[in-house]
C-alpha cells in the first residue's frame, strides 16, 4: 500500500488503479470520515485557549488579575464600549447552535454539534485571526419542542461577552425567526452562516460562473433544488444583486414555490419562503425536469447525493450549463457525472473537487471585517460586497472552469475580503469606528499572520504533533475495504 503524505496531497493516487470515478469519490468520503474520528480522538478536539499576554514575573498576576484588574472592570462599567478594547471581546465570536440541522445529519443532540462548532472556531482562528468559542445549547422547551425563543434569549444573554455571534446548524423554520429577531434586537452582528454565509459564497461562484459562460446574471434562468435556509438566502442575495426572480424557480419536497402554495402562505413560520413564492416562478413549473429544460443555472442544496440531481435534468439545460451541487458531505451529483451530462461549470461544497463553493472562504473574512470596525450588524449589503470581493479576487489572479473561486490556501483573500466588508459597514453606517481600507487590511493581515505563525510554532516546538502515519494508513485501509464491499 502506498504511503500517504502528511498533507494528504497524494490521497487519490493511493487508491487501487481499478477503482472507477464513483468508487474513488466514495472512498475519499469514507477516508475523511474514518480519519476524522481517529484524529479528533487523538487530539481530544481541535481548539484550545492560550494566553495572549506574557507573565514576565510573579507580580504580573496582580496586573492580569486582582488587584489591578478591578480598574478594568470599573472602566468598562462606566463605558461599556471599552469592553471591545480592554478585553478580548473585540475579536471574540460565539459559535451558537442547538445542533438540530448538523450538515446533512439532522438533529445530532446539543453536544453532537461540537465537532462542527469547534471546526468553525478553528477556521476562524487560522483563516481570519479571530478567537471563537463553540456554544452548543439545548433549545427544547418543557414540551420537548425546539423553541426558537430559547435560542434568542440565550444569545441575548451571552452578547456582552462577544463582538459577534455566528449562528450555525439551526433547523428551519426556527432559523428564520432566530436570525431576524437577533439581527434587529442585538447590538453586535448576529450572522447565520448556513444562510447568509452560504448565500454570499454561492453568489461569488455564480458571478464568476456566469462570466465564464459568457452570460449575464440578469438574463439567466435559474433552477434551485432545496428550499431551506441556505437556498432561500442564496435566492434573496442573487435577486438583490441583479437576477430576475421571474426567471427563477425553487423546489422543496412538495414541489415548486409559487403564489399558489397555500401550505406555505398559511404557515407564518415560513415567511421567508412565502416571500419567494410571491416573486418566483410565474409559470408554475410542476416538475424540476421540466424547469431545467433550457435553464442556465442549477443550484442544489438539498439532500446529500449522489443521486439527488439526475443527469437527464442537466442534459436538458441550455448550452454551457452551470451546476452547483453543494450538499454536504456528498454532493447531489458527482462532478464527473455532471460533466458527462453536459455541464460546463460544476461546483460542490467539497475541497477535494474543483470549485469548492464553501463558507470557509466567506465567514472568516466577513466576520473579521465586521469586528475590525465594531459593526452593529452584518447587512445583506455587506454579504453581497463579500461575494464581489471573492469573485474579483479570483478574476484578478485568473479563473477557469475548474478554478473560479478562491480557495482556503490563498491566504491573502481573507484580509482583502475583511477590508472590503469593513468599508461596506462604514458606508452603510453600522460601524462604531471608521478605518481606511488600508488600515483594515493591515489589521486583518497582522492577526491572520499571527494566528498561522502561532500554529506553526506550536507544531515546530512539539506542542502539536502530526497524527501517526499508522492512523492515516488505518483510515485508508478502512475506506478501500468499505468500497470493495
Amino acid at each position: 500500500m502506498s504511503k500517504l503524505k502528511a498533507d494528504l496531497s497524494n490521497l487519490e493516487s493511493t487508491f487501487p488503479k481499478d477503482f472507477t470515478p464513483d468508487q474513488i469519490a466514495k472512498a475519499k468520503t469514507a477516508f475523511y470520515k474514518k480519519l476524522a474520528l481517529l484524529a479528533h480522538s487523538f487530539y481530544g478536539g481541535k481548539i484550545q485557549v492560550v494566553p495572549r499576554a506574557p507573565v514576565p514575573g510573579f507580580n504580573w498576576f496582580n496586573v492580569w488579575y486582582t488587584p489591578g484588574v478591578s480598574t478594568v472592570s470599573t472602566s468598562i462599567r462606566d463605558n461599556n464600549e471599552l469592553s471591545f478594547s480592554l478585553s478580548s471581546r473585540g475579536n471574540m465570536v460565539a459559535v451558537v447552535s442547538d445542533s438540530t440541522r448538523v450538515l446533512g445529519d439532522g438533529d445530532c443532540t446539543p453536544p453532537g454539534g461540537l465537532g462542527v462548532m469547534e471546526g468553525k472556531a478553528f477556521l476562524m482562528k487560522y483563516l481570519g485571526g479571530i478567537d471563537a468559542v463553540p456554544l452548543c445549547m439545548d433549545s427544547r422547551n418543557a414540551r420537548g419542542e425546539h423553541d426558537p425563543d430559547k435560542i434568542i434569549d440565550f444569545v441575548k444573554m451571552c452578547q456582552p461577552s462577544f463582538g459577534a455571534v455566528n449562528l450555525e446548524d439551526i433547523s428551519q423554520p426556527n432559523c428564520y425567526k432566530v436570525l431576524d429577531v437577533l439581527r434587529q434586537e442585538c447590538d453586535i452582528p448576529v450572522w447565520h452562516d448556513d444562510a447568509q454565509g452560504t448565500a454570499s459564497v454561492t453568489l461569488a461562484g455564480v458571478i464568476n460562473a456566469v462570466k465564464l459562460a459568457d452570460k449575464e446574471l440578469s438574463k439567466v434562468r435559474i433552477v434551485m433544488l432545496g428550499a431551506g435556509a441556505s437556498n432561500t438566502s442564496i435566492a434573496r442575495l442573487i435577486i438583490a444583486d441583479g437576477a430576475d426572480p421571474r426567471k427563477m424557480v425553487m423546489f422543496d419536497t412538495k414541489g415548486s414555490l409559487h403564489k399558489g402554495r397555500e401550505d406555505i402562505k398559511k404557515d407564518p413560520r415560513f415567511y421567508r419562503k412565502w416571500e419567494l413564492c410571491e416573486q418566483m416562478n410565474p409559470e408554475r413549473f410542476g416538475s424540476i425536469h421540466d424547469a431545467c429544460k433550457g435553464a442556465d443555472v442549477l443550484i442544489a442544496l438539498s439532500q446529500p447525493g449522489p443521486d439527488q440531481v439526475k443527469p437527464e435534468w442537466i442534459r436538458g439545460m441550455a448550452k454551457q450549463a452551470i451546476v452547483f451541487a453543494c450538499a454536504n458531505p456528498v454532493p447531489e451529483i458527482y462532478p464527473y457525472a455532471a460533466k458527462e451530462a453536459g455541464a460546463y461549470v460544476v461546483a460542490t461544497g467539497r475541497g477535494d473537487f474543483p470549485n469548492q463553493v464553501n463558507n470557509s472562504i466567506g465567514f472568516p473574512g466577513i466576520l473579521k471585517g465586521a469586528l475590525l470596525v465594531r459593526s452593529r450588524k452584518i447587512t445583506d449589503g455587506m454579504a453581497i460586497r463579500a461575494a464581489h470581493s471573492l469573485a474579483d479576487y479570483a478574476v484578478k489572479r485568473g479563473i477557469t472552469t475548474d478554478n473560479m473561486v478562491p480557495t482556503m490556501d490563498e491566504a491573502d483573500i481573507f484580509p482583502v475580503e475583511s477590508a472590503d466588508v469593513a468599508m461596506q459597514a462604514v458606508k452603510e453606517g453600522v460601524a462604531r469606528i471608521k478605518l481606511t481600507w488600508d488600515e483594515a487590511y493591515a489589521a486583518a493581515k497582522r492577526d491572520i499572520t499571527a494566528a498561522r505563525e502561532l500554529t506553526a510554532t506550536l507544531v515546530k516546538d512539539g506542542f502539536i504533533k502530526y497524527v501517526p502515519e499508522s492512523m492515516l494508513e488505518e483510515a485508508l485501509a478502512a475506506a478501500i475495504t468499505g468500497v470493495r464491499k
